[in-house]
């Protein structure tokens, strides 16, 4: 009966998105005109013969197209459609409703602006290209959704090219929350990242970001153990592109099983109920379960329950407790960089995500943030170890700190904003 109902609840919502998507009108974001256009003088203004002087303008000084243009408060949402959510390599095209849906998200949260664009590119060199081609436009670049290890290749090429920020949602954003939730549950359970060894299974987009961001924070790097399709990635494999050798381990460990033995902590970015009830019986006391996989996790809550009671546990669903959700980065990460004129969003930068996201958690929770998921009460906690994404504070606290770590790390080309909270 529960697989038969949850079959007629996903036709109810796979009926009610069409239906959300196609009406009123097609589509999710439309353009809005910002100055006035009711009389002769204002088309004027607005194009031919006025618009020539702010032409001149940017043809003397390329900066000022900052000044007199839309561009830095506007962000491609840039995609080849070929790791679209759970559903594969699906095509440019069929990719653009998820595209258009990242637009609605940043716009909601940070009022940034966005052109999403689909680009059909076979090879990882095409889509490097497009990109430069089209970045003066922008303000920023968010790849989503490109299959790995182009994506790593695509991300690297473009950063080191363009003078604006270029950030890949997929690896970093999804890092830059696990990390914050992570960092948590390390103090609730009494552990340090410094000393926990870490289970990551998946070794796409997401995976090597989680490993990467995870050293820079103090992980150590001989505990930590990646799983691919081939098992435990370790160094006497003969079939590791470079970004998966990079995080191969020196160890006699070749299946998941064996790599949960006695870890602290397991991450799960791959596919739906890989995790066994014995493994997770295997891992050490006071444990860490992120089974981020959606819709369906690598385990599931209960699951887990049925088997321990010592476990914080997160996943990527919203009706379960602490969804690591992307939303709760991307949005402010590149209002934060926008608004300091960043030519990057580095390391730094995401690492001051996660301490603004450790920190936010920390703090009593409003009560418009109760109200929204009609909450009597919400605390730090095994329940509540990452803010909830309609947390108000997000917009200002983790902008702040990204746009202050862009400064320190001298990537920004504008002063810290005055509106923004002060620092101690």
């Amino acid at each position: 009966m529960t697989q038969q109902r949850d079959e007629e609840l996903d036709s109810e919502i796979n009926l009610a998105a069409l239906e959300y998507h196609e009406k009123p009108q097609p589509g999710k974001i439309a353009i809005r005109v910002t100055k006035p256009n009711k009389t002769q003088r204002d088309l004027s203004l607005a194009y031919t013969p006025g618009v020539a002087e702010p032409v001149r303008k940017i043809q003397d000084n390329p900066e000022d197209a900052y000044r007199y243009t839309a561009k830095g408060n506007l962000v491609a949402v840039i995609t080849d459609g070929s790791a679209v959510l759970g559903l594969g390599n699906v095509g440019a095209l069929a990719g653009k409703p998820v595209m258009e849906g990242k637009a609605v998200l940043f716009k909601h949260f940070a009022d940034i602006d966005v052109f999403d664009i689909e680009v059909n590119a076979k090879r990882p060199q095409e889509f490097i290209e497009t990109v430069m081609r089209i970045a003066p436009t922008f303000g920023g670049i968010n790849l989503e959704d490109i299959a790995a290890p182009h994506c790593f290749e695509i991300e690297q090429s473009l950063i080191e090219q363009l003078d604006i920020p270029v950030f890949h949602d997929d690896q970093h954003g999804t890092a830059i929350i696990a990390a914050a939730g992570l960092i948590n549950a390390l103090e609730l359970q009494g552990k340090t990242l410094e000393a926990a060894t870490i289970t990551v299974l998946g070794a796409g987009a997401a995976g090597i970001a989680i490993v990467r961001l995870l050293t820079s924070m103090g992980a150590h790097r001989n505990n930590i153990f990646v799983i691919d399709r081939g098992g435990v990635i370790h160094t006497q494999r003969k079939d590791l592109n470079p970004f998966k050798w990079a995080v191969a381990a020196d160890t006699e460990k070749r299946t998941l099983a064996d790599a949960m033995q006695g870890c602290d902590i397991l991450i799960g970015v791959s596919g739906p109920n890989l995790v066994s009830r014995e493994m997770i019986a295997s891992m050490a006391p006071r444990p860490i379960v992120f089974a981020l996989s959606n819709p369906v996790p690598e385990v599931r809550p209960k699951v887990v329950a049925s088997v321990r009671d010592d476990v914080i546990m997160a996943t990527g669903r919203s009706d379960y407790p602490n969804q690591v959700n992307n939303v709760l980065g991307f949005p402010y990460i590149f209002r934060g960089a926008l608004d300091v004129r960043a030519s990057r969003i580095n390391e730094d930068m995401q690492i001051a995500a996660v301490r603004a996201l450790v920190e936010i958690t920390h703090e009593p929770v409003p009560q418009e943030v109760l109200d929204a998921y009609d909450l009597a009460e919400l605390a730090f906690g095994t329940e509540y170890i990452i803010p909830k994404p309609l947390d108000p504070r997000l917009r200002a606290r983790v902008s702040a700190a990204v746009a202050r770590a862009a400064i320190e790390s001298g990537v920004a080309r504008l002063p810290y904003p005055a509106h923004y909270p002060p620092f101690d």
